[in-house]
């Protein structure tokens, strides 16, 4: 099971050095753990392939079905259709949303893409052109697959979204993202026909309430890290250079130590998300899909041209096909590239941009780097399998749009550590307990009711390890990561 995140609840509006979270992101609902191929136990802290989605649990999705055909996200503060009827183009689409009366509301919108993918459940799966397990909640949506009697494949369940990519796919086609809730993947998909340059059909879920939602708000802490106060997560402003296969890349995650923090890890794939800057392209900025204040790591493509990004590794399974544990979820910060035959049997490959800057893939977590990258699927999307990683961290555990941020008013260091450490805590926080816990949850250590604002604890005797300080407070509390070597 999950490492549960302590919520924090605020008690008072008048904190004015907490912001407030208008963009909280819902959890990817895994409790699985994986390794390359299989499911396995939870690993233990500093062991193989610690740290994974499963391990770290944030917003649980939470729903309420309001009885008149939509459905609240108690989390996000999001209000959505229930059923979205048949598939229509996007004009049509802009003309429903305007018309819709809905619950008796009127407002309603097509969503953005950072809207839709709230929605997202990494406990699907799909195995190739068939649905098993859809990645939303049917308990409470419904989501239809392909209509395979007209020549659909039941994975043809796309839902668009209104964020129109800036840049073309393929060979010139306009297109918007889209997320697939029947195989899990997020790409642009072409808004007219190539082939007759009609209007293409997909699903829409109109959604109401919370304009905010998606609307990143970054600071530049001036220390290595950026902070998204809309999400309450802080971020590496750069990636270190280096490309990892997954199990790497988690392990990297793990131990680096930044800006004072250890407590850094691999982000899920709805955090990593969070940061993509859809307004943003190689083609049409000369930039990755990512705000300035953030750097990527610039690459050559397989063909050897300049100006593309790399892919960033998630921590989030994505099950597909007949070895559903083998690949896990990035993102692409440059052109999502494939190589296609075109025309079809013609001899003539080209690599092209065929997902659009900001796509969501997946590739096999492991692999002889001899043989990569390569080319896989009906669009030949390049496989690169060695990616690159950019590390988050809790700056506030916060469930709702309505709650705030506490961590940046705790400071612990130094960390790692061999002899102690020192817990600093701001003149607006007031502690009640603090407690050290060993990788099992067993208390070794508490300090009670403390009137100090500097607390300095010895570990002087403690073998080397990972623990977990557990800083509790009036105005909620804090979990921390400790190293000691």
């Amino acid at each position: 099971m999950k490492l549960f995140i302590t919520t924090v609840f605020c008690i008072s509006l008048s904190l004015n050095s907490y912001s407030q979270i208008t963009y909280p992101i819902v959890d990817t609902g895994v409790t699985d753990f994986y390794n390359n191929t299989s499911i396995i136990s939870k690993p233990s802290i500093g062991n193989a392939f610690y740290g994974q989605d499963a391990t770290y649990s944030g917003n649980q999705p939470s729903y309420t079905n309001n009885g008149d055909g939509t459905i609240t996200d108690n989390v996000t503060g999001l209000t959505w259709q229930k059923s979205m009827g048949s598939k229509i183009s996007y004009s049509d689409a802009v003309v429903k949303a305007d018309t819709m009366t809905l619950g008796d509301h009127s407002d309603w919108r097509i969503p953005t893409i950072k809207e839709l993918y709230s929605l997202a459940l990494f406990t699907g799966r799909c195995f190739g052109n068939f649905a098993v397990n859809k990645f939303i909640d049917t308990t409470y949506f419904d989501q239809p697959i392909g209509d395979v009697t007209i020549g659909e494949r039941e994975i043809d369940g796309q839902v668009w979204s209104n964020t129109h990519y800036v840049d073309l796919i393929m060979r010139g086609d306009t297109a918007i993202f889209g997320y697939n809730f029947v195989d899990g993947r997020l790409k642009g998909y072409p808004k007219y026909s190539p082939m007759s340059g009609a209007p293409n059909k997909l699903y829409f879920r109109m959604v109401r309430g919370n304009t905010s939602y998606g609307v990143n708000d970054f600071a530049d802490n001036g220390d290595g890290t950026i902070t998204d106060n809309a999400t309450g997560l802080m971020w590496q402003k750069t990636d270190d250079g280096n490309t990892y296969n997954w199990q790497n890349a988690l392990s990297y995650a793990e131990n680096v130590t930044l800006a004072g923090y250890s407590d850094w890890r691999m982000p899920n794939a709805k955090e990593l998300q969070s940061i993509v800057d859809y307004t943003r392209s190689p083609g049409i900025t000369s930039s990755p899909a990512i705000n300035p204040l953030f750097s990527c790591t610039p690459i050559k493509d397989p063909n050897g041209n300049s100006g593309q990004y790399g892919y960033f590794w998630s921590s989030s399974p994505l099950q597909d096909g007949p070895l559903p544990y083998s690949d896990a979820v990035y993102f692409c910060f440059g052109k999502a590239q494939g190589q296609m035959e075109l025309p079809p049997n013609s001899g003539n490959f080209q690599l092209l941009d065929v997902h659009g800057a900001g796509a969501q893939r997946n590739d096999p977590k492991t692999g002889n780097s001899a043989n990569y990258p390569d080319y896989f699927g009906p669009q030949g999307d390049v496989r690169y399998v060695y990616n690159f990683i950019r590390c988050v961290r809790n700056t506030s555990n916060t469930t709702s749009i309505n709650q705030h941020r506490l961590g940046d008013n705790i400071r612990v260091y130094p960390n790692p550590t061999s002899k102690s450490f020192t817990v600093i805590i701001s003149q607006d926080i007031t502690p009640t307990k603090i407690e050290l816990l060993d990788e099992q949850g067993k208390c070794i250590h508490s300090v009670v009711a403390l009137n100090d604002k500097e607390i300095s604890i010895d570990v002087s005797n403690l073998p080397s390890g990972v623990y977990l300080l557990d800083i509790q407070t009036k105005q909620g509390n804090d979990t921390r990561k400790i190293v000691v070597q």
